[in-house]
């Protein structure tokens, strides 16, 4: 009996590690979905990408109040996992502060943590506050209530939890060393959770031991619960955001994807020695796409896809659109958050189906996003720019209108026009072409 509670630790660590191992893998199958996309090229710059904008958060500080408070997050987050280290390896083997032993070292490890964490604490408290009281007005699209909402505060509420219960399991233990209980030997420096020890008054030692312990399994589970909860959260982020940054887009912001087809085409019908009755060059056809565009997430990269799954939805891409900013229904952060819904049923789909997608009658285009948000894009690449883990939004609009021009022939009448006019005239302007360039002689 005396290794029941190593037992239990190892059954809760092994279901709670194999369940997040088993939610990667879905995401993994989904993300696969996506058709293949060149991210060999400037790997240097990628790694500098990665660095920088994961890394060192410099994309998110351009906002300099939620910017600091996100990297006191970040930095309690990743730091605060050394103390997780400890635990998982006291709860194993049976021990008690098996680090200890290094002395100086671990003190200020542990005042360290304890100083992050109530940063963390706080931080987290004036987010909510930002997020509920203030209502910043980011936080409140169409796109936003509900589950988004919820899950926002969901995590804010399970990030106070465990800071209360990293501090309380502390201050517990500190009065044990006090108290000279036994295993409870002088380790650690307590900045914070030592004025915690007026709560702890009166107790007995198997009282406070009761407090330490159910402090510091709730902790542990507790870590284990939210590491599965990322799977159906946006703090997927978490985990996505460094391979996201290195393989975003490293070419200029400007610069569209063409397809090849569509531009040897144009060539061929703007040079004057080409036959414009001659037969297509032999081999041309296989650069013809099966389908132009897309309509459905299958039909776009496996990049696009795991963008769709890192977006935090903070907001910021959409309060930089200056379509949404003039009424207009588009909001980059919700194609985002359809391209992962529209992903997530796409991947219970296959599942329910043993490993085959049967066709459900739904696609991304038309049932999740519609013609009028995508139509309302001005290109201009704000949302691109805005995005603090390089997201790309633009691509998926354009590749979604690519589909409506080329399959369905379903552009605004004005770009309609404009079309028929470039083919027909030269220019975009209704005018014969020999007329295209009287405008010289004008006084």
């Amino acid at each position: 009996m005396s290794f029941l509670p190593q037992i239990i630790f190892a059954i809760a660590l092994i279901f709670g590690i194999g369940y997040f191992a088993k939610n990667v893998s879905k995401i993994m199958r989904n993300i696969k979905l996506g058709h293949g996309v060149d991210t060999s090229d400037n790997t240097s710059q990628r790694w500098k990408n990665m660095a920088m904008i994961a890394l060192g958060q410099s994309k998110m500080v351009k906002r300099p109040i939620a910017g600091i408070l996100h990297v006191i997050v970040y930095v309690g987050f990743v730091v605060i996992n050394i103390e997780v280290l400890e635990i998982m390896i006291d709860g194993l083997t049976g021990q008690h502060r098996i680090f200890a032993p290094a002395g100086e070292i671990y003190d200020i490890l542990i005042g360290t943590f304890e100083i992050l964490a109530f940063l963390v604490l706080v931080s987290v408290i004036i987010f909510w506050l930002r997020r509920n009281t203030i209502k910043l007005k980011r936080f409140l699209g169409r796109e936003m209530k509900g589950w988004p909402k919820n899950d926002a505060n969901y995590i804010l509420y399970f990030e106070v939890v465990l800071m209360c219960l990293f501090l309380t399991m502390n201050g517990a233990d500190l009065q044990l060393q006090l108290n000279g209980a036994d295993g409870y030997a002088t380790a650690g420096s307590f900045p914070i959770s030592q004025w915690l020890l007026p709560l702890f008054d009166g107790l007995s030692n198997a009282n406070l031991i009761i407090v330490e312990r159910t402090a510091w399994w709730l902790h542990i589970l507790g870590i284990l619960i939210f590491l599965n909860y990322l799977y159906y959260s946006k703090h997927l982020h978490i985990l996505l955001a460094f391979p996201n940054t290195y393989f975003g887009k490293i070419k200029p912001q400007g610069q569209f994807e063409n397809l090849d087809a569509v531009t040897n085409e144009v060539k061929m019908m703007m040079d004057p020695n080409v036959d414009p009755f001659a037969a297509a060059p032999e081999g041309t056809e296989d650069e013809v796409p099966a389908k132009f565009g897309a309509s459905d997430v299958q039909d776009l990269s496996w990049v696009n896809l795991m963008n769709a799954y890192t977006c935090t939805e903070c907001g910021r891409c959409t309060s930089e659109c200056p379509a949404n900013q003039t009424g207009k229904k588009l909001s980059p952060r919700k194609i985002m958050m359809d391209t992962r819904d529209r992903l997530e049923e796409v991947g219970k789909n296959i599942t329910a189906n043993n490993g085959e997608f049967k066709d459900d009658g739904k696609q991304l285009l038309g049932d999740y996003i519609t013609n009028e948000e995508l139509w309302a894009c001005t290109s201009c690449n704000a949302c691109v720019e805005a995005c603090p883990i390089s997201i790309d939004p633009l691509n998926i609009i354009m590749q979604m209108r690519q589909y409506l021009v080329m399959e369905q022939s379903a552009a605004p009448m004005e770009l309609n026009n404009m079309m028929t006019n470039i083919e027909n005239n030269g220019a975009p302007w209704p005018y014969n072409q020999m007329d295209r360039l009287n405008w010289k002689n004008e006084g």
